[in-house]
């Protein structure tokens, strides 16, 4: 696959949705940058294939088989903005809230850049507060 786009959309569909974890490397370099855009923390973790697939596995924990609808998709150059929509259930405790098996869905949207056709660097923003105020009604 060459065309970054493309790569972006079978990742978030293949990994990102909970699908074919075990494919994760033929998407992500061996080391990502992971800028996590947060206004209270901004902080930067380094991911690996595996790695990140342990937290996809976390999130299939905490929201079950979860649906992840891409709502946007650009391209420009060796970035990819892409935004979704991910809908799953509430069912363990997260931030202290018990679960409720309630619906709980999550907006966020992320850049990715890519070399050689996989990812190496990425910023996530994610609606904390829409996400919180769900946690907390």
């Amino acid at each position: 696959m060459t065309d970054n786009k493309a790569i972006i959309q079978a990742f978030l569909v293949n990994i990102r949705g909970g699908n074919n974890l075990q494919d994760v490397a033929l998407y992500m370099a061996d080391t990502i940058l992971a800028h996590q855009m947060n206004v209270e923390n901004p902080t930067t973790v380094t991911r690996t294939p595996s790695n990140y697939a342990n937290h996809i596995r976390e999130f299939l924990t905490m929201f079950g088989h979860f649906t992840l609808e891409i709502t946007e998709l650009l391209a420009d150059g060796d970035k990819v903005y892409a935004r979704w929509l991910q809908k799953g259930h509430h069912l363990t405790t997260i931030e202290g809230h018990a679960a409720t098996r309630k619906p709980l869905n999550e907006i966020a949207s992320c850049v990715y850049r890519l070399e050689a056709g996989k990812i190496v660097e990425y910023w996530i923003q994610i609606d904390r507060y829409g996400f919180e105020w769900q946690l907390a009604h």
